[in-house]
């Protein structure tokens, strides 16, 4: 089961700035004026990080376990489904335009569904999944 939320380390430097480091995304790297600004700018670090992964068709990698003095920051609900989906899709060794023969759908359709720029509706991605034989089960837990 995937779960999507990275475990940032959050690091006070001298000038009293906060870097935010994700050690499972080397590439996202932040920083924030106050812990509060520093776990916004965190968030919006994962995002592109990931969004950009999934436009370069570059692995995912499963969140690490969270160590001590980490925070787990969530994938925005937005690209969660996108990411699911690419993630089914690799595991399952199924390309675009097989995923679009099984949807009945055309290639394009499918790409619009992994593009994290495109809003698409949940019921397709789930379509989706279901076509992977998977589907998404939605977890709320306690905000850190």
């Amino acid at each position: 089961m995937d779960q999507f939320a990275y475990p940032a380390q959050f690091t006070l430097d001298e000038g009293g700035t906060y870097m935010v480091r994700f050690r499972d995304l080397p590439e996202a790297i932040t920083s924030g004026r106050d812990m509060a600004d520093a776990v916004e700018q965190a968030a919006d670090c994962l995002q592109e990080a990931l969004a950009g992964r999934l436009v370069r068709r570059e692995a995912l990698p499963r969140p690490s376990k969270q160590r001590r003095g980490e925070r787990r920051i969530p994938v925005a609900m937005y690209l969660a489904p996108k990411l699911a989906l690419f993630c089914a899709m690799e595991r399952s060794g199924v390309n675009n335009s097989e995923l679009a023969r099984r949807l009945g759908v055309t290639e394009l359709i499918v790409r619009r569904m992994l593009n994290p720029k495109h809003e698409t509706k949940a019921g397709k991605i789930e379509a989706a999944l279901r076509a992977l034989g998977k589907e998404a089960v939605v977890h709320v837990s306690d905000a850190a």
